[in-house]
């Protein structure tokens, strides 16, 4: 697989080699992002014209596009500078006018002279109760009607490419497709009805109707298809060559795992069962295993993480775990702490804080074999930190982590199992474009004993009667955090609305009973007033965002969500999921400032209405968008040009079993198909599973 198959050179070239494409106009496609023939290829129409030829404008509901043979009559110059230019046209029932701004009369008279028949194309309104044709897209001699398509393509726009020239070089572009092999597998093709390569590319830039542009269409849907399965095939591969690396077999014998549940005061969910076992055989077989562990706020990941940490050292092994931040690092061991007494195995805690004779003291014992788990930040993985024999490597919040730095924390010299968590639910679709290289479990109940929160929505206007009932709250004991609203993206107006806030709050509630977190503080203060809540001397925390993922109060029973129609679903989610973690009834308050707007409406009605976070993010998806819900700028998703991942949910699904069973069958490519496989990952710009195919 040395370079670019030849078959697809035509479409790597020039942008200039296309009709009416110079150096200037190739720039002013660049802004599109369209730099070769390739590009303009996967560049489709949004919409379209019906231009099919009308006997009269008077046949059409105006204002329309139409396109009527006409009789050109009197010509009107304009009496003042700056005055259009009219022409007088009759079709065959009516009478109308050609309007013409900054007009050249000689040009006019030459392409419209009058006694003479045209045909004109365009859109048509009333103006003065006379109806007019403001500058004609087409005026073409009725001998060269068959110029004007009866349905045109309308195409995405950038500065200085109109639709002529974009539809003149895509139809150039499109000469130069070539006939490619077969990389989709023919049952699926025929089931779904989908015509050869060529064959779409030329049917989605030549509609015929309007239906011709829907997603659902079969020359679309394969494109799209197209797309999705290069980026699968993608995956795939990395998920292949990563388990190509011999791993390590990991049995667990069950006897420190059985301790822990012995001592649970409840008994594990069948999602948690589910997904421990499915952990268990990944880490008994001899492949690393890479798996994403995925569930709802509260729903008890960390015991299964704790589990898989077990496995690991009932097979004489090590196990360590990542988070974030020191201060997720801390929650993380302090949550761990009571587990590792009952299983009687030694847990430490490494972060960028351990200097000196302490830090020392601590790689020596984790070198030797003493430290059987070890929780910390990222610096558990520098240079001279060395384990006796690490087994699992489970890290928190993968949002932090792309499939890059997924293989780096692997290649810590052995073939550490992987297991990552995240908090945030993620929609299906989703899950596979961006971690389709990973094996998924969910965890999709809540644990027994999770009270339901109460969620209501209050308008900002009844502000001092929620700070009235806040303070009987506290004064039984409760305790609650007030999340300020995101001021335009700056930190430092950020920190005001909070400081005013919590002026406002400590006036109202009394001094000493108000805590303030925000992200201009230094790290210290902020776990120092993180640290006083926790402890219950202060009653109410007031915080801009930073609180949002891990912390765990249990006796913090409200959150006020200040002015949450400037919050995303995704955040308010987790958020709210910071409360309902002890004993007490939960209630989450959304304050909100008239008036709202539809989406705004659409998302506090969605958080009233349920806690589960999947159908939470589907809606999220819905509503924004994949680039959105995910954040683009680390997103690891792919950047589609057909393919529409909030709608086409399910050709993911089917891509990517479909990508694996290829992978499975033929792992170098090498079948017929296999080498159809390879030159659409060529035409798809997949440079980094091309590179996997070469080594491998």
């Amino acid at each position: 697989m040395s370079g670019r198959p030849e078959i697809l050179f035509p479409l790597f070239s020039e942008l200039t080699e296309l009709d009416g494409v110079g150096p200037k106009m190739a720039a002013n496609f660049a802004h599109m992002g369209v730099e070769k023939p390739r590009d303009l290829l996967f560049t489709l129409p949004q919409s379209g014209v019906d231009r099919a030829l009308k006997a009269s404008v008077r046949d059409v509901v105006l204002p329309d596009v139409v396109t009527v043979e006409v009789e050109i009559g009197m010509h009107v110059p304009p009496r003042q500078k700056g005055r259009p230019y009219h022409v007088h046209v009759r079709d065959a029932e009516l009478e109308f006018r050609l309007v013409f701004f900054h007009a050249r009369g000689d040009y006019l008279q030459k392409q419209l002279p009058t006694g003479q028949r045209r045909i004109v194309s365009g859109k048509v309104e009333m103006f003065d109760g006379m109806a007019q044709m403001v500058h004609p897209d087409h005026m073409v001699p009725v001998a060269e009607a068959a110029k004007i398509p009866a349905f045109e393509p309308i195409y995405p726009l950038t500065q200085g490419v109109t639709q002529r020239v974009i539809f003149k070089a895509a139809q150039s572009a499109l000469q130069r497709a070539p006939k490619l092999d077969e990389w989709i597998d023919p049952s699926q093709k025929a089931k779904a009805n989908w015509p050869d390569w060529a064959d779409a590319v030329a049917a989605a830039h030549r509609p015929e109707r309007l239906g011709d542009i829907a997603a659902t269409h079969p020359a679309r849907e394969r494109l799209a298809y197209d797309e999705m399965f290069a980026h699968q095939l993608t995956l795939s591969l990395a998920r292949s060559t990563m388990r190509a690396k011999p791993g390590v077999v990991t049995m667990g014998t069950g006897d420190l795992q059985d301790k822990v549940l012995g001592a649970l005061p409840y008994s594990p969910t069948g999602a948690q069962t589910r997904a421990i076992a499915e952990i268990a055989g990944d880490m008994a077989a001899p492949v690393k295993m890479n798996r994403l562990l995925q569930g709802d706020v509260g729903a008890g990941k960390t015991l299964v993480a704790f589990m898989a940490l077990l496995i690991a050292i009932e097979a004489g092994g090590q196990g360590v775990m990542m988070a974030p931040t020191e201060i997720l690092a801390r929650q993380h061991h302090e949550s761990l702490v009571p587990l590792a007494e009952d299983a009687g195995v030694v847990l430490e805690i490494l972060t960028g804080r351990d200097k000196g004779a302490d830090r020392a003291r601590k790689l020596q014992a984790l070198a030797s074999g003493k430290i059987d788990i070890l929780v910390g930040t990222h610096a558990v993985f520098q240079k001279d930190v060395d384990y006796q024999d690490l087994r699992i490597a489970v890290v928190d919040e993968q949002h932090r982590f792309g499939v890059n730095q997924r293989s780096e924390l692997g290649s810590k010299g052995r073939a550490v199992d992987m297991l990552v968590m995240t908090a945030t639910p993620i929609p299906r679709s989703l899950s596979l474009a961006q971690y389709g290289d990973m094996d998924i479990s969910v965890l999709d109940e809540k644990p027994p004993g999770r009270k339901p929160i109460t969620t209501a929505t209050v308008s900002t206007a009844r502000l001092d009667e929620v700070v009235g009932k806040l303070k009987g709250a506290i004064a039984e004991g409760r305790q609650a955090y007030w999340v300020c609203p995101l001021v335009e993206e700056s930190e430092v107006s950020d920190k005001i609305a909070a400081e005013a806030r919590f002026k406002h709050l400590r006036a109202a509630l009394g001094e000493g009973v108000v805590g303030l977190v925000h992200g201009q503080m230094p790290p210290a203060e902020k776990d120092a007033a993180m640290a006083k809540f926790v402890a219950g001397e202060t009653c109410v925390l007031v915080a801009t965002t930073v609180i949002e993922v891990g912390v765990n109060v249990p006796n913090a029973t409200i959150m006020v969500i200040e002015r949450a129609e400037g919050f995303g679903l995704a955040q308010l989610h987790q958020l709210r999921g910071r409360v309902g973690r002890g004993e007490g009834a939960s209630t989450c308050l959304l304050l909100f400032q008239d008036p709202l707007s539809e989406t705004a409406k659409r998302r506090l009605a969605i958080m009233r209405e349920t806690e589960d976070g999947f159908r939470i993010s589907e809606v999220d998806l819905e509503m924004r968008g994949a680039g959105d819900v995910i954040g683009t700028a680390q997103s690891g998703l792919p950047r589609f040009r057909i393919a529409d991942l909030e709608r086409q949910t399910s050709l993911m699904a089917v891509a990517q079993s479909d990508a694996r069973k290829l992978m499975h069958d033929d792992p170098g490519l090498t079948s017929p198909r296999g080498q159809a496989a390879r030159v659409l990952l060529w035409l798809m710009e997949e440079d980094k599973a091309i590179r996997l195919i070469s080594v491998g």
